[in-house]
């Protein structure tokens, strides 16, 4: 049975926090507010955390989206340029996932077939303080339409998840902007939220390429 914490109130908001990593840690499933919808977490470390959030939403995605509290953790985990920085400084937390270079000493189940790995930070405050304490995540989107936290354990997700921090009901809206820095060209695979414009003032010659399979953000 899923633990549910209303996270508007002060004191079942610590407890939440302090059941969803215990529940990670234990390699459960936790659904939180990701800005605009409820994604579905697991420590992005776990042994098999590409199959627990794989069962848990229900179908496979090539790459799992990696979240962090703050931007210099993404060094750890990935291969960071001058482009990259930029971008983080200028729109991160917020609704930019970008695509980089997997760390090559890094070893877990989250990078897609091309050793490359989707990272964001957050703007919600639930998720960052999460992260704050657990490190990075994996997480997806639990559904197109899970804007409150039934929804999140709609369709028999609820099974899956051992912790719910129920944030109430999110706007919903389009998902991150999505920018493929792997390549020699900035490729903008996804539109979203922020303006290309915008993205163009920090990423000149940003290329506005033809979605195609790889990592995927919520």
């Amino acid at each position: 049975m899923t633990a549910v914490f209303d996270m508007t109130d002060p004191a079942a908001r610590a407890r939440g926090l302090a059941a969803a990593r215990a529940a990670l840690r234990r390699g459960l499933v936790v659904a939180l507010p990701v800005d605009a919808g409820y994604g579905l977490a697991v420590d992005a470390f776990a042994a098999d955390a590409a199959g627990t959030i794989h069962s848990a939403r229900g179908r496979a995605t090539s790459a799992i989206p990696v979240l962090v509290a703050r931007i210099g953790t993404v060094d750890g985990i990935a291969r960071v340029d001058a482009r990259a920085r930029a971008l983080m400084r200028a729109h991160w937390p917020g609704p930019l996932t970008l695509v980089l270079p997997a760390q090559p000493s890094l070893v877990w189940s989250l990078s897609d077939a091309g050793g490359r790995i989707a990272v964001r930070q957050p703007l919600h405050p639930v998720a960052l303080e999460l992260l704050a304490v657990t490190g990075p995540l994996g997480v997806v989107a639990a559904g197109p339409e899970a804007t409150t936290g039934a929804s999140a354990l709609a369709d028999g997700r609820g099974e899956h998840v051992g912790v719910l921090l129920d944030g109430g009901a999110l706007p919903g809206g389009p998902a991150s902007v999505v920018i493929d820095l792997t390549g020699p060209d900035a490729r903008l695979t996804r539109p979203g939220p922020i303006p290309i414009a915008e993205l163009r003032d920090v990423c000149p010659g940003l290329v506005v390429a033809t979605p195609g399979p790889g990592a995927t953000a919520p």
